[in-house]
């Protein structure tokens, strides 16, 4: 190995946000090393979740998601239910106002039918009566 082209190895203590402190070896020139996870808060080795975020996105998107929800109330099962019944009782009377509707005017064709009848009747016993005479 030659000499005088590497690093030099030394003791650094790393200091986590957490509190923690460990002494390693490191070729860092710092005595101390600060970082924001460590063995004794990483949620690989405690098993709990922590968010850590340096730049404040979850912030960002926490503040976001509240004004949102301010914004447009999440409806919950029950105003979902009535809103459906209530649609389906205005289709329902409107089902039944077209078919009354129908029903009308199949009435009236019908008394235009039997009028026709009556008219063609009248008509034929006016002719036989003539013949008659």
């Amino acid at each position: 190995m030659k000499k005088g082209i590497h690093p030099k190895f030394e003791d650094t203590t790393f200091t986590c946000a957490c509190g923690s402190q460990t002494i390693a070896g490191s070729t860092i020139k710092k005595d101390e090393f600060k970082t924001e996870l460590c063995s004794a808060c990483h949620p690989f080795y405690t098993g709990k979740q922590r968010l850590v975020d340096s730049s404040g996105r979850v912030e960002k998107f926490k503040a976001k998601m509240q004004a949102a929800k301010k914004l447009k109330p999440v409806k919950d099962e029950e105003e979902i239910e009535e809103e459906i019944e209530e649609k389906v009782e205005k289709t329902e009377k409107k089902e039944k106002k077209e078919k009354k509707e129908k029903v009308k005017e199949v009435s009236e064709e019908a008394k235009e039918e039997e009028k026709v009848e009556e008219v063609v009747k009248e008509t034929k016993e006016e002719k036989k009566t003539e013949e008659e005479k």
